[in-house]
């Protein structure tokens, strides 16, 4: 029995749909080979700026909080001594209002003069995290160039002087 070249082969004379399935198989595994790293890259970035976001809302509640806290009452017996109770107070209020996610933020408070009236003392209550220290998210190589290095949030709460003893 004699074969022709045809018979062999019957994609070469028939272009039939499985014949053209067969010829495009690998194609699909390499488009999803070129196109998953942008993807997942997208996506990455997606979840760490957001990831940040919600680390930045976190300070921003905790320094309001602890401003807050720096209006009530402590008693003392001087007004250096009731500023720094009420200094003290805010810091540890906000350190305990943020997140869990964030492990060290720094709490600092400030005590000065308000710019818009001269009688009245300021507190500033400052949170600090070092975000490029301890990511909530470990960063893909050359990320972290747009990646900050620091959060950080401050509230100020003005203290009437009749008020703070």
């Amino acid at each position: 029995m004699t074969t022709y070249p045809a018979q062999r082969n019957p994609c070469k004379r028939a272009r039939t749909l499985s014949c053209r399935r067969d010829a495009q198989r690998g194609a699909t595994a390499i488009e999803f080979a070129l196109v998953f790293p942008i993807f997942f890259s997208i996506f990455y970035v997606i979840v760490t700026f957001s990831m940040i976001f919600v680390a930045q809302q976190s300070l921003t509640l905790a320094t309001a909080e602890g401003a807050r806290a720096a209006l009530n009452y402590r008693s003392a017996s001087s007004v250096p001594g009731a500023i720094s109770l009420r200094a003290t107070a805010a810091c540890n209020t906000a350190t305990n209002m943020v997140a869990p996610m964030i492990q060290s933020a720094a709490c600092q408070t400030a005590q000065a003069t308000c710019n818009y009236d001269s009688t009245m003392t300021c507190i500033a209550v400052t949170l600090t995290y070092n975000y490029a220290a301890s990511p909530l998210i470990p960063t893909l190589p050359g990320l972290g160039l747009l990646l900050p290095q620091n959060l950080s949030s401050t509230a100020t709460v003005q203290l009437n002087p009749v008020n703070i003893l």
